[in-house]
């Protein structure tokens, strides 16, 4: 996903006191503020939640656990499973399922779901599960966005940035965008990204359409409306380097609505998003807002049923630099944690999941 740098407003978006410390590649959080925050800040309790980098971390179990997959359907006329201010959010997946972690939410009047909302002052709207995904299915319903310069994403985001990526971009409302990140890196020159046309039901700004991500352990598939428009094997993205450049971490499911069409931006940005916003516009006038429309998500998971299991955790690297993943059942909810060490992790198997050291990136909210 092509991002805007904004890493200061992710820290407006953090509860709790201002983090001191920074966290990257070549500087770990220090046991005071063990917790590296998605956007490299360094802090306890809400830091380390969903987005926690455990590789930047104090130690690599320092973050809460991941809370592990649970296969589920949610209809978004129903928002009593969803978190809509994100800071009161503790950890407790068995309150909420989604988390509003910026932006704001308001309801379809027609009664077909959750519109995610955009303003000039709101910089956009972010919904995040609360669970992880590690392998399985993912099927969005919604309606895009259809104005220049605002962006529709329906996403999977791992806390070591693998990502995979549906993308609805500006005005092109008979096409969508698929691409994928191996730890934040972006791929362009390798066409990770590739553009496909919507070819049944119309306009994707006025027809909700099903975006599927079919996510396994060797092949990714991106389907619309139950045809497949492109699989990725796990074999194509072997690097010269012999390491494969595959998305392969537990992943939060994401959904968005974000500026791309703003002074901010990257021209390059601006130009793929179909040029800058006009906050003139006669919709934007009348709602008060950009938005798109969420109906439905559904997961099916792929890797574990085990109800013992509390969540995936980091728990350091093999002999190969490669870091380890394993189930924990220790808490996931900050007030409920156990120390952050690896004698606390109880495991009930361990999968390696490759990785690299990560560069210093500046990451946006999207």
């Amino acid at each position: 996903m092509r991002r805007w740098s904004v890493a200061f407003l992710g820290l407006l978006a953090l509860p709790g006191a201002l983090a001191v410390y920074t966290c990257n590649s070549t500087s770990a959080c220090p046991q005071s503020a063990p917790c590296c925050s998605e956007y490299g800040f360094c802090g306890t309790d809400s830091y380390c939640l969903g987005g926690c980098e455990p590789l930047y971390s104090y130690t690599e179990t320092s973050c809460l656990p991941e809370p592990v997959c649970e296969s589920n359907a949610w209809q978004f006329t129903d928002l009593s499973r969803v978190q809509t201010n994100g800071t009161l959010y503790n950890g407790n997946v068995t309150a909420y399922d989604w988390l509003v972690t910026k932006g704001s939410l308001e309801l379809d009047p027609d009664g077909n779901g959750v519109r995610l909302i955009l303003t000039e002052d709101n910089g956009g709207t972010l919904l995040s599960s609360t669970r992880y995904v590690h392998y399985g299915k993912i099927e969005f319903v919604l309606e895009t966005t259809k104005w220049s310069g605002v962006v529709t994403a329906a996403i999977t985001m791992s806390d070591v940035k693998d990502e995979i990526d549906w993308e609805f971009v500006g005005n092109e409302t008979t096409s969508a965008q698929t691409n994928y990140y191996f730890l934040g890196q972006a791929n362009y020159s390798a066409t990770a990204g590739e553009t496909y046309q919507v070819t049944s039901g119309g306009d994707t700004s006025q027809n909700f359409h099903t975006y599927t991500l079919d996510w396994q352990e060797d092949y990714l598939t991106w389907s619309i409306d139950g045809n497949s428009v492109r699989t990725l094997t796990k074999a194509d993205t072997m690097a010269s380097d012999g390491q494969y450049k595959y998305p392969s971490t537990p992943s939060r499911v994401q959904i968005s609505i974000w500026p791309a069409g703003i002074d901010s931006s990257a021209q390059g940005t601006i130009e793929w998003a179909g040029g800058m916003i006009d906050w003139t516009d006669a919709d934007y006038i009348a709602h008060g807002y950009f938005y798109n429309t969420l109906q439905s998500v559904t997961i099916t998971c792929a890797d574990t049923d085990d109800s013992s299991i509390t969540g995936y955790q980091y728990t350091g690297n093999d002999s190969s630099n490669v870091p380890v993943v394993g189930f924990t059942n220790r808490s996931t909810i900050i007030s409920g944690a156990l120390p952050a060490s690896v004698a606390s992790v109880g495991l009930a198997g361990l999968f390696s999941v490759a990785a690299v050291a990560l560069p210093w990136v500046t990451w946006s909210l999207f």
